[in-house]
């Protein structure tokens, strides 16, 4: 046991949060995210039982935010979807809010494809079961 680490924050996921270096990216993939071939080149951490939303606070607490323009990245609907409601965004953006002084500036869109293909650079996967339609996000880290 350790002091101030989240309980959903498992060892081998703390493990990696502390081997990634500046500009590394982690992502985290909801339940219908291909996660496991998206990261052939990478880390997979299974994170059952957890929410996205669960899983950036707990990462947030722990790592900063590069100082890049939009170091959280979020999956935009397709132009299908385009009626869905996402209120899993205002939720990313909020906690986001709590740990970085940009607030919810730091929050930048992605188009899904595109997200794929990020995904795959990614230092890290993690495959949380989110249900939430659109509740997939890459983080990059920044220096403390």
């Amino acid at each position: 046991m350790l002091k101030g680490i989240p309980k959903c924050i498992s060892p081998s996921l703390l493990k990696v949060l502390d081997e990634m270096g500046h500009g590394d990216r982690i992502v985290i993939g909801d339940a219908n995210f291909p996660a496991a071939s998206s990261a052939k080149n990478s880390i997979l951490i299974r994170a059952d039982g957890l929410k996205a939303t669960e899983l950036l606070d707990a990462i947030l607490t722990l790592m900063p935010l590069d100082d890049v323009e939009h170091p959280v990245l979020i999956m935009d609907k397709q132009e299908c979807h385009k009626d869905l409601e996402t209120p899993v965004w205002d939720e990313f953006k909020a906690i986001v809010a709590k740990h970085d002084e940009r607030g919810s500036d730091a929050c930048g869109m992605i188009e899904r494809f595109s997200f794929y293909e990020e995904a795959r650079k990614a230092y890290a996967v993690i495959a949380t079961t989110e249900e939430a339609f659109y509740s997939c996000l890459i983080l990059q880290k920044g220096c403390l």
